[in-house]
C-alpha cells in the first residue's frame, strides 16, 4: 500500500500491486483507467463549462492528484510518490469534437485520448473538456494511472470532487501553510528516496515471514471445508467448493480477442436500468453481478456468432474482487483477480445465468475465505526492471499466440454513487468507466452503477475488435433477450385428468383462446449513451 513516513517529508512508497501497474506499462498497453461524464444543460445556459470544471479541480485538489513519481537509479526498486504543485493549464485541456458532434464521434475522440500514455514527469492524470456535442450537453473525459488508485478509490475521489446537490457547497480554502509548504518542497536526494523504498520492502519481507503460518492455516481450513462439503458433512453454507471451482474454470478457447494488441483503442457506451437487473437477479436467486456476467456472456455469443463461430468450450472472464474493508477510502489498489466461467456454450439465457451463478458463487466463496491472506503489498527489491523486460517480451508478436488463454475477456463491476452528482449546478446524467486491455485480452467491459442505472464502458484494442459499438449493441440485445425470456410464463405442472362439467370446460377453452390472441409486447432497445 501507499504509506507515508512522517520522518521523510512528503515521501510515499508504492505498494507492490501499484508498482506492478507501472512496471507492466508499455506503449501498446497503457495502465491508466478513466471515465466519461455527461451533463445536462438547462435552456439558456450561458456558462463556461471549462471554467466550471477547472474551478472544481482547483478548489478541491485532493492530495492523490498532487502525487508525482520519483524514480530510483537502475529501477532497483519501485519509485516513490512526492507531493507537489499541479499545473492546471497542462492537466485540464479543451478538446473540440469534429462536426456535427455526434455521440459516435465523442466515443471515437475518447478512445484516441485513452490510447495516449500519461507523462511520468508530471502527476499521472489528465482531464479533457469535450466541446461541440450536437445535443448541447457538456462532457469531459478524465484519466488517471491505475498505480494511483483502483475503481472504488476512484469513486471515493469522485465523491470528493463533485457536489451532491445543484447548489454547490462552500469549498474550504486551502490553508496558507499548506500552499507555502507545497511550493517550498524540494525533491529529496537519491539516498533518501532509496532508503524509503528499501525500508518499505524490508518491512514487507518481515510481514510475509510473520504471516506465513497464518496463511498456511487459512488455506488448510479452506481445503478441509471443501472436503467436508464433498463428503456431505455439515459446515458453513459459504464454504469453498473446489470441486465446483475445478469444474467451472479452466483455460479458455482462443478467440479474436486473445491476440497481441496494438496501441489503437476503440470505445463504446451503453446504459441499462439497475432496477431491472435486480429484478432478474431476484427471480433467479442470483446477484446483480451474476446477471451482469450472464449479459456479458450473451454479448460475446452474439458477437462471435456474427463474426466467427461460438467456441464449444466456454469463455473465461477475469474479474477483480475487491479486498477493501467497509469504509476504507484509501487512494490505492486493494483488489485481486479471479476467473469465472461464462457458460457461453449454453444457448438458453436463463440457464446460462444459473450456470454462471453457481460458478461465480464457488469463486467468491474461495476468495471470501482467503481474503485475509491475499496480499495487496509485497516487496519488489531488484524486480521492477525485470518485470518491465518481461512485459516487453510478452508483447512481441507471436508470444501471446503460443501460450494458453487464461482469460478471454476482462470484466469489472464497480459500485458507484447512488445519487446524482453535479458540477456548478449541472446534473451529471452519465458516468461511463474506461479501463485497461492487455496483450492476450483485447476486450475490457467495465460497469459503473450510478443514480439508478448501470453505465457500461467497452474498451477494445482495435486490432482485436474493429468496432466497439457492435459489442455495446450486442449487450443491449442480450439484455432484451433475457428480459423477454423472464417474461415467459413457467410451464404448469401436469395434473391428473378429472372429469369436469361441460360448462367449466367451455369456459376454460374461451379463456385459453383469449390468452392466445394477445399480442406480444413490443421490444424497444435502450439508446446507448442516453
Amino acid at each position: 500500500m501507499s504509506r507515508k513516513n512522517p520522518k521523510e517529508s512528503g515521501i510515499e512508497t508504492l505498494s507492490g500491486v501499484d508498482g506492478a501497474f507501472l512496471n507492466l506499462e508499455t506503449a501498446a498497453t497503457p495502465m491508466h483507467v478513466g471515465s466519461l461524464h455527461l451533463f445536462e444543460v438547462p435552456a439558456g445556459y450561458q456558462g463556461d463549462f471549462y471554467k466550471a470544471v477547472r474551478h472544481m479541480m482547483e478548489s478541491r485538489m485532493v492530495p492523490v492528484l498532487r502525487r508525482r513519481l520519483a524514480s530510483l537509479p537502475l529501477h532497483l526498486a519501485n519509485p516513490v510518490w512526492l507531493q507537489g504543485e499541479v499545473d492546471l493549464d497542462r492537466h485540464i485541456r479543451r478538446v473540440r469534437l469534429p462536426k456535427p458532434g455526434t455521440w459516435a464521434q465523442l466515443e471515437a475522440v475518447v478512445a484516441d485520448l485513452h490510447a495516449e500514455l500519461l507523462d511520468r514527469s508530471h502527476p499521472l492524470w489528465m482531464l479533457y473538456v469535450l466541446e461541440g456535442l450536437a445535443s448541447g450537453e457538456k462532457a469531459y473525459y478524465f484519466k488517471i494511472h491505475h498505480a494511483m488508485l483502483d475503481g472504488q478509490a476512484g469513486v471515493a475521489l469522485a465523491g470528493a470532487l463533485f457536489d451532491t446537490t445543484p447548489d454547490a457547497a462552500p469549498v474550504p480554502k486551502r490553508r496558507s501553510g499548506q500552499a507555502a509548504a507545497a511550493k517550498a518542497a524540494t525533491k529529496p536526494g537519491t539516498l533518501a528516496l532509496a532508503a524509503a523504498a528499501f525500508r518499505h520492502d524490508a518491512a514487507q519481507y518481515v510481514k510475509l515471514v510473520r504471516e506465513l503460518p497464518g496463511v498456511v492455516r487459512t488455506l488448510a481450513g479452506i481445503v478441509r471445508s471443501s472436503s467436508g462439503r464433498a463428503r456431505g458433512k455439515a459446515g458453513s453454507e459459504h464454504a469453498a467448493d473446489f470441486g465446483e471451482l475445478k469444474r467451472s474454470v479452466s483455460f479458455g478457447p482462443r478467440t479474436a480477442f486473445n491476440v497481441t494488441i496494438t496501441p489503437e483503442r476503440g470505445f463504446a457506451t451503453a446504459t441499462v436500468s439497475r432496477a431491472e437487473l435486480k429484478a432478474i437477479a431476484a427471480a433467479n436467486e442470483a446477484t446483480v453481478n451474476d446477471v451482469v456476467l450472464a449479459l456479458c456472456s450473451g454479448t460475446l455469443r452474439r458477437y462471435l456468432k456474427r463474426n466467427a463461430t461460438i467456441p464449444r468450450k466456454p469463455l473465461i472472464a477475469s474479474m477483480p474482487i475487491s479486498l477493501r474493508e467497509q469504509g476504507n477510502t484509501e487512494m490505492r489498489t486493494q483488489a485481486t483477480l479471479s476467473l469465472v466461467n461464462l457458460a457461453s456454450n449454453v444457448a438458453d439465457p436463463q440457464k446460462r445465468l444459473r450456470a454462471i451463478r453457481d460458478s461465480a458463487g464457488a469463486t467468491k466463496a474461495v476468495a471470501r475465505q482467503a481474503k485475509s491472506v491475499i496480499p495487496t503489498d509485497f516487496p519488489l527489491i531488484g524486480v521492477p526492471w525485470l518485470v518491465g523486460a518481461l512485459a516487453s517480451l510478452y508483447g512481441r508478436r507471436g508470444v501471446v499466440e503460443t501460450l494458453p488463454v487464461l482469460a478471454n475477456v476482462l470484466v469489472s463491476n464497480v459500485p458507484g454513487p447512488p445519487v446524482p452528482l453535479y458540477v456548478n449546478g449541472l446534473r451529471m446524467t452519465g458516468y461511463w468507466p474506461l479501463s485497461i486491455v492487455e496483450h492476450g485480452v483485447g476486450l475490457n467491459i467495465t460497469l459503473m452503477s450510478y443514480a439508478g442505472n448501470l453505465c457500461l464502458g467497452f474498451v477494445v484494442a482495435r486490432n482485436a475488435v474493429p468496432d466497439a459499438r457492435e459489442l455495446a449493441d450486442d449487450f443491449l440485445d442480450a439484455f432484451e433477450e433475457l428480459k423477454q425470456r423472464m417474461q415467459k410464463p413457467a410451464r404448469a405442472p401436469r395434473k391428473i385428468a378429472t372429469v369436469e362439467p361441460a360448462e367449466k370446460r367451455a369456459q376454460a377453452r374461451t379463456q385459453a383462446q383469449a390468452q392466445a390472441g394477445k399480442s406480444r409486447p413490443a421490444v424497444r432497445k435502450p439508446v446507448a449513451g442516453a
